[in-house]
C-alpha cells in the first residue's frame, strides 16, 4: 500500500483479507497444537487482552488524527471563502477599471477553488492553472499599489489579495498533511497479531469470530482512510462556503 490512502475501499479489502488469513493461521496451529497446560490459559488471556487493548488504543488514535485533519480541511474552506469573499468587496477600494477587471480575475479563480474541491480523480490537477490565475490576481493589485500617487485605501485591497493568496497555501498544505505510513503500518501489524492471537485461542461454538472481528477492525480502517483521503472514499469536504460566496457575487 502506498504512503496516501486514495482508495478506502482498496483498504478496507487488503485489511480484511490480511486479517482473516492471520486469523485461520492462528486457527490451524492452535488445532495442531497441545491443549494449553494448567496456567498457560491465563498467560495467554492476558497477552491477548493486553494486545486487543492496544489495537483499539492504536486506531482510536489515529481515527483522532484522521478527524482533526478533516476538520482543519473544513475550516480552511471556509476561511478561503471569507478571504475571496472580502476581496471582491475592496476591490472597491482600486480604480475603476482596475476593480473591474480584479472582479473579472477572482470570478474566475473562485471557480477554480470551487472545482478544486469537487472534483474527486486525484491525478486531474488544476495547480497550473490556479498559479496563473493567482499572478494575474497579484499583477492587477501590483499595478494599483505601485501607481506614482497610490490611493491610501489601495493598501488594504493589496493586503487582501495577499490573504487569498496565503487561504489557498493552507488549504493546499491541509490536503497534503495525511497520516503518516508509520500510523498504518503499526496498526496493520498490530491488527494482524491480534487476529494470529485470536484464531489461537479456544472457542467453544463455530468459528464465525474468525470472520466478525476482522470485518470489524477493517471497518474502522475503512473510516479512518476515507476521513484522512480528500478525494477517495464517501466523505468529503464539500465548498458549501465557496458556493455561498459564488452566490452572493453572481448576487451582486
Amino acid at each position: 500500500m502506498s504512503a496516501h490512502f486514495d482508495s478506502p475501499f482498496v483498504v478496507f479489502a487488503i485489511v480484511l483479507i490480511a486479517q482473516m488469513i492471520a486469523a485461520y493461521v492462528g486457527d490451524f496451529l492452535r488445532k495442531r497444537a497441545h491443549s494449553f497446560k494448567q496456567g498457560e490459559r491465563h498467560d495467554f488471556n492476558t497477552v491477548q487482552a493486553a494486545t486487543l487493548t492496544l489495537l483499539a488504543l492504536i486506531i482510536g488514535f489515529t481515527f483522532s488524527m484522521a478527524v482533526s485533519r478533516y476538520d482543519q480541511r473544513k475550516a480552511l474552506e471556509e476561511a478561503e471563502a471569507n478571504a475571496i469573499g472580502t476581496e471582491y468587496l475592496r476591490a472597491d477600494l482600486l480604480t475603476a477599471d482596475g476593480g473591474v477587471h480584479v472582479r473579472d480575475v477572482l470570478r474566475k479563480y473562485l471557480d477554480l477553488r470551487i472545482a478544486f474541491y469537487e472534483q474527486r480523480n486525484a491525478h486531474v490537477s488544476g495547480e497550473d492553472q490556479t498559479a496563473l490565475v493567482q499572478k494575474q490576481l497579484w499583477t492587477l493589485v501590483a499595478a494599483a499599489a505601485s501607481q506614482p500617487t497610490p490611493m491610501p485605501t489601495t493598501a488594504l485591497a493589496v493586503s487582501g489579495m495577499n490573504d487569498v493568496l496565503n487561504s489557498q497555501g493552507y488549504a493546499q498544505a491541509a490536503w497534503w498533511n495525511r497520516i503518516p505510513i508509520g500510523a498504518w503500518a503499526m496498526m496493520t501489524v498490530m491488527a494482524i497479531f491480534c487476529n494470529l492471537l485470536v484464531g489461537y485461542s479456544e472457542r467453544r461454538k463455530g468459528e464465525l469470530f474468525l470472520f466478525v472481528f476482522p470485518v470489524v477492525v477493517s471497518v474502522s480502517f475503512f473510516l479512518i482512510a476515507d476521513l484522512d483521503s480528500p478525494r477517495g472514499g464517501v466523505i468529503h469536504v464539500h465548498p458549501h462556503n465557496l458556493l455561498a460566496t459564488a452566490e452572493a457575487i453572481r448576487a451582486h
